[in-house]
């Protein structure tokens, strides 16, 4: 007899098409999870799935990773050989395919998004809590628009006008996630030498930026914590990081490391839970959101 899909993949992929959260990249992911299980439940290999799809086992890889869309003639093939031949999951299979592969809000800054890129935004909008540490600059979640417009201006020199512009609205449209009755919450650490290293032409920039920072540490869904410069090493270790939990639970959690050109996105457990220790600590050692804020009030007189 043809095995069915464990009932755990099928409350899966019917929970998330109830209740959808963020776009087609977490769509993607739990998709290819799900098809994964199947095929080791199956215990068919990726070489064997490719043949099913007329592709290769790097193509099943990548389709089980969640790092392309879906095709639903590749769905369908895959369900058969996996043994799936209840009509109404094959079709909520395909209603996910068919999700996965909208392009998100996103799509139309391809020209000044990259493809590493692309992935951090679509986990943010699926993320239930976002936990992050800056370093050098104001996470982008929470930069004002003209603090937005100097850093970018530092990352891309020879961009145009009209370039730069459009990546800081893309950068502003990603903070609307914030404001999404069910957006994650964000519970930011930022080391004082952002705060102090000056960005734009005048004060006011970093006179403003620093007042968001207190409008937005007030709201119920940000925690905002300063790392001073008197916890010492400790605000070096490992440099910026972010690390994103889903309710979906087959999103692991996700840490992201972004480079000068490139991003690791790390969901190993143990690597996962090296860095969550290193959050954690940061979060007992800086100051707490109160001292925080008026460490924030103190700093805008500066400016």
């Amino acid at each position: 007899m043809a095995a069915q899909p464990e009932p755990e993949s099928r409350s899966s992929v019917r929970r998330i098409l109830d209740h959808p959260r963020g776009g087609p990249t977490i769509l993607r992911i739990v998709l290819g999870t799900q098809l994964r299980r199947l095929r080791e439940t199956a215990g068919i290999s990726r070489e064997a799935a490719g043949d099913a799809i007329r592709g290769s086992h790097a193509k099943i890889s990548r389709l089980e990773l969640g790092r392309t869309g879906y095709k639903d003639r590749d769905v369908a093939d895959l369900l058969a050989l996996y043994g799936v031949h209840d009509a109404e999951e094959v079709e909520n299979f395909l209603a996910l395919a068919r999700q996965a592969s909208v392009p998100g809000w996103w799509n139309k800054y391809s020209d000044v998004l990259p493809s590493w890129f692309e992935q951090l935004i679509g986990l943010e909008e699926a993320a239930s809590v976002i936990r992050t540490y800056e370093v050098q600059f104001v996470p982008g979640l929470l930069q004002t628009p003209e603090y937005a417009r100097a850093v970018t201006r530092l990352g891309h020199p020879r961009a145009s006008e009209a370039d730069i512009e459009r990546r800081v609205r893309l950068r502003m449209e990603r903070q609307n996630a914030l404001e999404s009755e069910f957006g994650p919450k964000l519970w930011a650490v930022v080391d004082e030498a952002a705060l102090r290293r000056p960005l734009g032409s005048e004060p006011e920039v970093m006179r403003d930026q620093i007042e968001h920072l207190l409008k937005m540490g007030s709201r119920r869904n940000i925690t905002l914590q300063i790392a001073p410069f008197s916890i010492g090493g400790l605000s070096a270790a490992g440099g910026p990081v972010t690390i994103l939990r889903f309710l979906e639970p087959d999103l692991p959690d996700v840490v992201y490391l972004e480079q000068l050109t490139t991003a690791l996105y790390l969901d190993k457990q143990d690597e996962v839970e090296n860095y969550m220790v290193v959050m954690d600590r940061l979060c007992a050692t800086a100051e707490t959101p109160t001292r925080s804020t008026a460490f924030l009030r103190e700093l805008r007189e500066e400016f």
